[in-house]
C-alpha cells in the first residue's frame, strides 16, 4: 500500500479503533489475556511494519487476524522445540490455595473459559471468531481460509464440548 499520510492515518485510525476485538482474539488463541497482550502487541507491530503488504478493499480486520494467528502458530511451533520453561514468579504462586481462585472456578463463567481454553485450537479461534466477535461462518472461513462447511463442523464440536463441560452427559429420555 502506497499512502500518503492522510490515508495513513485513516489505517492507523482503524487500526486502533479494532484494537478491543484483536485483544479478545488474542487472549482466546494464547489461553491467557497476558499472553493474549504480547500476541496482540506482536500483531499490531507487524501490521504496521508490514501495511505495505495489506490490500485496500479488502478487510484490514481480516488480514490482521490472519497476523496474529500466523505469530501465534509460529510461537507455539518454536516452544515445542524449545519445551516448557517455568518462571520462578510463577512457581512461587504455587505454593498454597488462593480462596478468591477457588471461588473463581466455581463460577460458570469460569468453568466456561476453561472449557473454551480446553479446545482444539483450530476450535478455539473459530468460536472466538463467531461467537465472541459476532462474525458469521463465512467471515470466519474467509478470515481463516478454510471452507464454511469445516467452520459449520468445527463449531459444532465445540459447542457439544462445551456444553458436555459445563452441565455433563445429559441422559435422553425415550
Amino acid at each position: 500500500m502506497h499512502a500518503d499520510s492522510a490515508e495513513m492515518k485513516g489505517v492507523k485510525a482503524r487500526i486502533v479503533a479494532f484494537l478491543p476485538r484483536l485483544r479478545r482474539f488474542c487472549a482466546v488463541l494464547a489461553r491467557s489475556e497476558d499472553r493474549g497482550d504480547d500476541l496482540m502487541q506482536a500483531t499490531v507491530e507487524r501490521a504496521l511494519t508490514r501495511i505495505d503488504q495489506w490490500q485496500p478493499g479488502t478487510s484490514l480486520e481480516s488480514w490482521m487476524f490472519r497476523i496474529a494467528q500466523n505469530i501465534h502458530i509460529d510461537e507455539a511451533r518454536s516452544q515445542a522445540r524449545r519445551g516448557h520453561t517455568a518462571d520462578i514468579d510463577e512457581a512461587v504462586s504455587l505454593a498454597g490455595d488462593d480462596g478468591r481462585i477457588i471461588v473463581e472456578g466455581r463460577s460458570e463463567l469460569e468453568r466456561a473459559r476453561l472449557a473454551m481454553a480446553a479446545l482444539p485450537e483450530e476450535q478455539r479461534a473459530l468460536m472466538s471468531l463467531v461467537v465472541l466477535d459476532g462474525r458469521s461462518y463465512k467471515e470466519a472461513a474467509e478470515i481463516l481460509d478454510i471452507p464454511i462447511g469445516t467452520v459449520m463442523s468445527r463449531i459444532a464440536r465445540a459447542r457439544q464440548v462445551i456444553d458436555r463441560k459445563l452441565h455433563g452427559e445429559r441422559k435422553v429420555d425415550d
